[in-house]
């Protein structure tokens, strides 16, 4: 009878995954006679991964090559998913045992449970020295992983460190070349190739790989799905990185140099997507400090496009782009502040001024936006009660302006590695939910909304972010993912959360040293020092430098 029950659950969910194929656009099916199937797979919901142009990424690159077969693998197609719900491909429904190699993309640290549950329900064992040559290599990447590979370096095979365009085609090379081969030759043959990091061998720091040409592969939609939150539209990245230098921002720093696509493959890229779309996503850190933002939005406007932006800096604030937001139907202009007073603003080098930032929200309310939403970070070093008050007294002051509904999005800050706030002490609990609690209080009337993440969420997520290798026992002893099991699987392991938490010296060694995104310690360092003398930090000049490093004497003395 059980089995009985289990086979029409696998029937069920089989039937599920012909029925997303089915109504998806740009699909790749490929026969797997004499090609390496390698599964890509996204550790959260088809939902969510769908929504991300690394996946879109990677799934062109993969079956790119003729002689691989890319498949996609979601830990669920629901939010959350049932206990009961197979891990398989969703192309061929094939389990996680029958490819050559697993790529996992990660892109949030609290990922790393749903992808030890997804190991053991494909009965795959955890660790890497467990598993010999007749199991799948596991790979990693993206950004939650490769800044910081140390929680998962026992788990994984393989840490990828840096840009797929560059990693990608060498990688899927030695896998032919390895296949079958013991661990220990496969390893070394994969740690010849540059960006690759292997847990298990001695290595100096791996460099972080990036892509110098990103005109010619341009990063785009690649399936068409209507089961996401992107599927009305098109997604173009419009540049890679960002040079503005916000001590607290890891794609600034992880991503450098920035990098922008050029103004007539933007234009070719979203005209072959009308025959998909009838609107573009533009995609990049800093949408609004695009170089050709006026000429973009206009020209995207003429093709008749309609257009969505993620959230904008307001310094500069690109008016004919808000102007074709608005006309493009977008029910939320959403701008980051990040912090309410311009003292706090100036330590973590994000200047924009209360003029510009309430300047935004006048546009806002000039266009007819029906929502605007500001993101702010509390628990940021050096944040007293008085910066909370100034987020409180911001927000009130957009209300005098905008007259529909503003949403503050108050996210608890997590320190991250590479930054130059790496270093810097988490906020207590307590001090996280006494902030959050004031600014629910204080903004509670008005058709005011404030949202934010778990505290205790946010501290676990601290942990991850700055973790090292005694963490990957703890994820695999845990039965279920609650904050309770997470402090018992701490406790049974000699671990206190508030050790990983804690304020670092900056003399002391870090986890994450095992790689290097580019940006030297000294040049972090002297950030600390800015920091602290609460000094402004240049932008990178657009043609690049040699100041932190990321860039090299090729690249900066290009022009």
């Amino acid at each position: 009878m059980l089995q009985s029950t289990s086979m029409k659950q696998k029937y069920r969910y089989l039937d599920q995954a012909k029925k997303i194929i089915a109504q998806e656009e740009g699909v790749i099916l490929k026969d797997w006679g004499g090609k390496l199937p390698v599964a890509l797979v996204w550790p959260n919901s088809y939902y969510l991964g769908m929504s991300s142009l690394a996946l879109h990424v990677l799934y062109r690159l993969l079956n790119d090559d003729p002689q691989t077969v890319g498949e996609r693998v979601f830990f669920g197609y629901q939010q959350p998913p049932r206990a009961d719900e197979p891990i398989m491909s969703l192309e061929s429904q094939r389990p996680l045992q029958d490819f050559a190699a697993l790529a996992f993309t990660v892109s949030y640290e609290l990922d790393y449970f749903n992808i030890i549950e997804m190991l053991r329900r494909a009965e795959i064992p955890l660790f890497s020295a467990d598993r010999d040559e007749n199991w799948p290599l596991l790979i990693a990447g993206g950004p939650a992983i490769y800044t910081n590979p140390a929680p998962m370096a026992d788990i994984f095979d393989v840490i990828a460190v840096g840009e797929a365009e560059e990693i990608v085609p060498p990688l899927l090379e030695a896998l032919w070349e390895i296949n079958g081969l013991p661990r220990p030759e496969a390893y070394q043959r994969l740690a010849e190739i540059p960006g690759l990091y292997i847990p298990s061998l001695t290595q100096p720091p791996v460099a972080r790989v990036w892509a110098r040409d990103l005109a010619s592969q341009p990063t785009v939609t690649q399936i068409y799905s209507t089961q996401t939150e992107f599927g009305d539209r098109t997604l173009i990245e419009m540049a890679r990185g960002c040079g503005r230098g916000c001590r607290y921002c890891l794609a600034g720093y992880g991503y450098r140099p920035m990098r922008e696509i050029p103004l007539e493959t933007i234009l070719a890229t979203a005209r072959h997507g009308l025959h998909y779309r009838q609107r573009v996503g533009l995609v990049s850190a800093a949408v609004s400090d695009y170089s050709a933002i006026d000429e973009l939005a206009m020209e995207l406007r003429k093709m008749g496009l309609r257009l969505s932006a993620a959230s904008m800096r307001v310094d500069p604030l690109s008016e004919p782009l808000i102007k074709g937001l608005a006309e493009s139907g977008n029910q939320t202009l959403t701008i980051a502040p990040e912090a309410g007073s311009d003292r706090l603003r100036h330590i973590i080098n994000k200047p924009q001024t209360e003029s510009q930032i309430l300047h935004a929200v006048e546009l806002a309310a000039r266009y007819n936006f029906p929502q605007l939403k500001m993101y702010f970070m509390i628990g940021q070093p050096s944040e007293t009660e008085a910066d909370i008050e100034a987020i409180a007294n911001l927000t009130l002051a957009a209300r005098q302006i905008f007259p529909r509904h503003i949403t503050i999005n108050a996210t608890p800050y997590v320190p991250k590695a590479h930054t130059a706030f790496q270093w810097t002490a988490m906020a207590t609990l307590e001090i996280l939910e006494q902030r959050l609690k004031y600014l629910q209080e204080r903004l509670s009337l008005g058709r005011l909304t404030v949202r934010s993440d778990s505290p205790s969420w946010a501290m676990m997520e601290g942990v991850l972010a700055r973790g090292d290798r005694r963490l990957g026992r703890v994820l695999s002893q845990m039965k279920k993912l609650t904050l309770k099991e997470w402090q018992a699987a701490l406790v049974a392991n000699g671990l206190d959360q508030a050790d990983f938490l804690r304020e670092w010296s900056l003399t002391e060694p870090l986890p994450w040293q095992v790689v290097n995104l580019g940006v030297s310690q000294s040049f972090l360092q002297w950030e600390v020092r800015q920091t602290e003398r609460a000094e402004l930090t240049a932008p990178c000049p657009p043609s690049g430098c040699l100041k932190c490093q990321a860039c090299d004497e090729a690249w900066a003395f290009r022009l």
